[in-house]
């Protein structure tokens, strides 16, 4: 998991107007929402051999303006999954450069009456000339909770896993509840029991697709494992050493399973 802040090395900003040169940062993107990079992967040093759709100046990167590019074309590029193995400083732009590529493909056209969207002059949004409705960058919010039991710590197959690793309780907040009711809810209702003493810890950018990560811990209060059965298959808790981990530590996942490690005697 990357540790370090996205403004680091980068500056927000939006403008449709503004076009690049040869010296800026292209985020070039194709329909699989893929990064193109080179040969010697770098980035695209011009958009000549693109046929782009779209191109938005969103910020300055390093000091030059960086710019989100959508082309057409049936070449596969690169995955974020792979861009973060070997350049997680560029994963960490990209996936900031992919979510403003999304936005915009998925707004185009209003949702409520389906006129062509405008964008506005001073802010990262689409707004109707028709029904006034307003289309910002979605950002879907979502829980992560490891829950500890003495020195064991819950793990669940997800049904939608292609492998047998057991992971997390996570799941995404629904319309009306707070976060930490989302936790609470969550946990009952995939795995039947109850938790304390729940306690904050940080939050990741997840951009597959547009999801904002926030991460927990708890301790087990009562009740015994009962799986739903449907995002669920078995649950089981872990000692330490008991723990296979996934290769990548890309996910705030990762980072709570080392702090469960790290902090059980």
């Amino acid at each position: 998991m990357i540790e370090k802040s996205l403004y680091e090395n980068y500056e927000i900003h939006f403008d449709e107007n503004i076009t690049p040169t040869s010296d800026d940062y292209l985020f070039v993107f194709n329909e699989n929402r893929e990064l193109f990079l080179d040969e010697d992967k770098n980035l695209a040093s011009s958009l000549d051999d693109f046929e782009v759709n779209f191109c938005f100046y969103i910020g300055d990167y390093r000091g030059k303006k960086a710019f989100v590019v959508n082309v057409e074309t049936s070449k596969s590029f690169y995955p974020l999954f792979e861009v973060y193995e070997f350049n997680h400083e560029l994963y960490q732009i990209a996936g900031k450069a992919v979510l403003v590529n999304d936005w915009y493909i998925s707004h185009r056209f209003c949702g409520r009456c389906g006129t062509p969207t405008q964008i506005d002059e001073k802010d990262m949004m689409l707004k109707c000339p028709n029904c006034g409705q307003n289309h910002y960058p979605r950002i879907a919010p979502a829980i992560i909770v490891a829950i500890r039991k003495g020195d064991e710590l819950l793990m669940a197959k997800h049904s939608y896993h292609d492998n047998i690793r057991y992971a997390l309780i996570a799941g995404f907040v629904e319309p009306g509840e707070g976060i930490e009711e989302a936790v609470h809810r969550e946990v009952l209702e995939e795995v039947g029991i109850k938790i304390k003493n729940l306690q904050y810890q940080r939050s990741q950018s997840w951009p597959f697709p547009n999801s904002l990560m926030l991460g927990f811990t708890a301790e087990y209060e009562s009740g015994d494992i009962k799986v739903d059965g449907d995002e669920i298959v078995k649950a089981l808790w872990f000692k330490k050493d008991e723990i296979i981990r996934y290769e990548s530590d890309i996910s705030i996942s990762d980072w709570l399973v080392q702090d469960f490690i790290d902090y059980t005697i």
